[in-house]
């Protein structure tokens, strides 16, 4: 391979180059070993990386206007590698985010200190349709309402930024395991001698997590992951995560509420479940108390959640912490519960139910990205720069009748890294998406899911709008 074609550009951080060129210094053996390989055998090893998500049917789901088509994952053969130093800097940022995080919703939850003072305005909280009333004075488990958590970083010529938090049922780390899986296959002596920290463990790692939030008063507790079925976007996920884990996979049919606690059914009768890794939201979790209509929960659930007869991970409500609005408060947050400095910096973020902010973006719509503040997977979302001007005026008039379910950011110069693209190598925009799990502490498998921009010049990574994946190394010292 060659990269003669490989395009830089001093206002985009490149993950493997040095502006002149010249490979960083821990990139340098994977350059070496691809200036090596031909062209066709990396292509090879690019179809190969394709076949194992096609025959192992790792797929995502696109949700059209009229249908959802299931597709497989794209997936780039080349890895994007981070130093351990870089990675220290992720981990601590992270960890203290996340405890942050955690303060907010339990205080939210029950004394509200920070909207008394003054921090956080109150309709931002009351406001936020991920707020549950029902949710007020629960006791949760350790005061752990986000034992999962997948934080989306970018990095700029600034430094590491947060994207966004994703705190209710944060999805993508079984692609994580399966594109470390892939790629170390096809470049197995080289993923040696690079000494890379290990993410296939991560499975490991949760299940302790979620028995150590488990009821004190069970020895050897039953862990069951709650899916909303196989036509859910992340079902192969759910497959994965449950055999990794040692969990029962269970539908909200399998399970019901017996003298105040929950049990599942199974062939030789019923079973009490002590947690549920749930995968369903909210609103499906209980007809009795959110949606009524509801087929996915299990009626009656939160009333064994609220007497501690069950753990449930995530807890209910802590959506309001993944608000799009409420993330730019999250340096707040670590200033007002941590007393410290956050180690990892936000996106710039304007809130438009802030009249002058709602100006400020409506007068900026061509070099912005507007996002509802609600939505995920890239849905709902305008890339000022990239649309046209009818698009624009169509989003406008969506943003003046309802400012408040809208943010607006600076259009960012993700950083870019190689990629296999039709035989040759091309710069493409990537992020990450590390995985936190917080039981009696905060746990960081060394690595994360890299999505990756494929289309050309495109900014959007989300698999939904055309990206799709890549390994990450993180070297150890």
């Amino acid at each position: 391979m060659d990269f003669d074609t490989y395009e830089l550009d001093d206002a985009v951080y490149d993950e493997m180059f040095l502006s002149d060129g010249t490979p960083r210094e821990h990139c340098r053996s994977l350059y070496e070993a691809l200036l090596r390989l031909p062209v066709e055998e990396l292509n090879r090893m690019q179809e190969r990386v394709t076949n194992s998500f096609s025959n192992e049917g790792i797929t995502f789901t696109v949700y059209g206007d009229d249908e959802a088509n299931e597709r497989i994952m794209p997936i780039d053969c080349l890895p994007r590698i981070l130093t351990a130093a870089e990675w220290r800097q992720i981990d601590v940022g992270l960890t203290q985010r996340l405890e942050a995080l955690n303060r907010f919703l339990k205080d939210i939850y029950s004394e509200a200190r920070i909207v008394e003072d003054g921090v956080i305005p109150v309709d931002m909280i009351r406001g936020c349709p991920h707020y549950r009333l029902e949710m007020r004075g629960v006791p949760v488990p350790h005061g752990i309402y986000v034992a999962v958590c997948g934080t989306d970083l970018v990095r700029t010529n600034e430094g590491f930024k947060v994207l966004e938090d994703n705190l209710r049922v944060p999805s993508g780390v079984s692609y994580m395991v399966a594109n470390r899986k892939a790629v170390k296959t096809n470049l197995r002596r080289l993923y040696r001698s690079c000494r890379v920290g290990d993410v296939e463990n991560y499975g490991g790692l949760l299940r302790k997590t979620l028995r150590e939030l488990a009821p004190s008063d069970r020895e050897e507790p039953c862990l069951a992951l709650l899916t909303p079925g196989v036509y859910n976007s992340a079902f192969y996920e759910h497959i994965y995560l449950a055999h990794e884990i040692g969990a029962a996979l269970v539908e909200g049919r399998d399970l019901l509420v017996n003298d105040g606690f929950v049990y599942m059914r199974t062939t030789s009768g019923l079973k009490r479940v002590d947690v549920i890794y749930r995968r369903v939201d909210d609103d499906f979790l209980d007809p009795l108390v959110f949606r009524p209509d509801s087929l996915l929960g299990v009626p009656g659930l939160m009333s064994v959640y609220k007497a501690g007869n069950i753990v449930l991970a995530n807890a209910p409500g802590t959506g309001v912490a993944d608000d799009k609005s409420v993330y730019a408060y999250v340096p707040d947050m670590i200033r007002y519960y941590l007393g410290e400095e956050p180690l990892l910096a936000n996106v710039e973020t304007h809130i438009c139910r802030r009249p002058e902010d709602l100006e400020y973006t409506l007068d900026n719509l061509d070099r912005l990205v507007v996002k509802r503040v609600g939505e995920s997977g890239g849905y709902g979302m305008l890339v000022g720069p990239h649309a046209t001007p009818e698009e624009r005026e169509d989003y406008a008039k969506e943003l003046r009748k309802n400012p408040a379910d809208f943010i607006s950011q600076p259009t960012l110069q993700l950083s870019r890294a190689p990629c296999m693209i039709d035989g040759q190598a091309a710069a493409r925009h990537v992020d990450l998406r590390p995985f936190l799990l917080r039981g009696h502490k905060t746990r960081i498998v060394p690595g994360a899911f890299c999505r990756v921009a494929l289309r050309e010049g495109s900014l959007v990574v989300n698999s939904s709008q055309g990206g799709g994946g890549k390994d990450i190394w993180v070297l150890e010292d």
